[in-house]
């Protein structure tokens, strides 16, 4: 039996916990080296935090069985009473989270990045820190401090060797600068250590095909995958964290009429592109390519724009202009799935392939 995999908790849920402390130690004097976090699948998590003095906090992002550089770093947060003198050279707007009567000032400091390009979640001069650990921040702060709380304070976020970290990630490629972003949608990091990520896939595809359904569904991405379980529920959903073709491969002997893939534009954008790993250190989208497929097949001209993300595409293009370019990347990605099909020897003849895009859903069926 293979040794059980360890689960983490994302820079998200970290830098929530020491923002936690710190207005713990500014508002009720309360110095505090372990503190509960809710996530945002309203888990508890306890994240060990570091007081390094009055108004600096740290922590370490728990060690555990992912590839993801960031585990092992150490991320800090230092509370300001006025906006702090020093900053990143790039040109910063704070995140601002309104809490009860005050506002508090989010920045990035050393080694946390700072979005530079449109196309992310995050929009251009913004410190790199997505919405849902904002969110986590917020809803601590609202914990914390009472009704009250009436104050402007200034919070600087930095990660030791952070600038050394993002070279390991796209961030650079995708217009983040000056070090790591702060993610997590679930406050969770999942352990996709290859070996053992596909041998479980492999093992929720032999229970679906034990449970006689007919159709079997892919995820990529945690926005796919909430969205498959609310439409299809639990039992024929498997999340392939990044593995195309190797999932791909477990479905060979398998007797599936229909096989449904869900993801993002830019993940389907890469399925489209051939990558049998959506994973980032196979390699990156080539807009190049992807321009010259836009013009060709759509008739649509992207002029000489540069784009580094393929939502900052979608987001130059009018709606008609959306659905066209999306029906291009549906059919391309499918089209790949039925070579892979037909490589590997998988006997499914139906296809449906689902971009999930601001809130809107882009279906495309193909058979062979």
């Amino acid at each position: 039996m293979s040794k059980a995999l360890r689960s983490g908790y994302s820079t998200g849920t970290h830098a929530t916990a020491i923002l936690g402390a710190l207005l713990h130690k500014e508002y009720k004097n309360a110095l505090i080296t372990n503190i509960e976090v809710t996530l945002p699948t309203s888990q508890i998590a306890n994240i060990e935090v570091k007081h390094e003095n009055k108004r600096h906090f740290s922590t370490i992002k728990v060690d555990n069985d992912d590839i993801d550089v960031t585990k092992g770093c150490c991320i800090n947060a230092k509370l300001f009473n006025e906006r702090p003198p020093v900053l990143k050279e790039i040109n910063q707007l704070p995140s601002i989270l309104n809490v009860h009567n005050g506002k508090i000032y989010i920045y990035a400091g050393a080694g946390v990045g700072v979005v530079t390009k449109k196309g992310l979640k995050v929009e251009p001069n913004y410190p790199a820190i997505n919405p849902t650990p904002l969110s986590m921040m917020k809803s601590i702060s609202l914990d914390v401090l009472n009704e009250s709380f009436s104050d402007d304070i200034h919070i600087v976020f930095s990660v030791d060797e952070g600038e050394e970290i993002a070279k390991s990630t796209a961030n650079s490629k995708v217009g983040v600068l000056g070090g790591i972003s702060i993610l997590g949608t679930r406050g969770i990091v999942k352990p996709i250590s290859a070996g053992a990520y596909i041998d479980s896939i492999e093992t929720e595809i032999d229970v679906i095909s034990a449970s006689k359904l007919d159709e079997i569904i892919f995820t990529l991405g945690n926005t796919a995958h909430d969205y498959a379980i609310k439409l299809y529920g639990n039992e024929s959903v498997v999340e392939i964290g990044n593995f195309i073709y190797d999932a791909s491969s477990r479905l060979k002997e398998k007797k599936f009429k229909k096989f449904i893939f869900i993801s993002s534009i830019a993940k389907m954008t890469k399925v489209a592109q051939g990558f049998k790993n959506s994973h980032n250190k196979y390699g990156f989208i080539d807009f190049d390519a992807l321009r010259e497929v836009i013009t060709d097949e759509t008739g649509i001209n992207l002029a000489d724009e540069e784009f580094l993300t393929v939502k900052a595409i979608v987001q130059s293009l009018n709606q008609n202009e959306v659905e066209e370019f999306i029906h291009i990347i549906n059919q391309k990605a499918g089209e790949k799935f039925i070579d892979y099909f037909k490589e590997l020897g998988v006997d499914i003849k139906e296809l449906e392939i689902v971009t999930l895009e601001s809130n809107e859903v882009y279906k495309r069926s193909l058979s062979w």
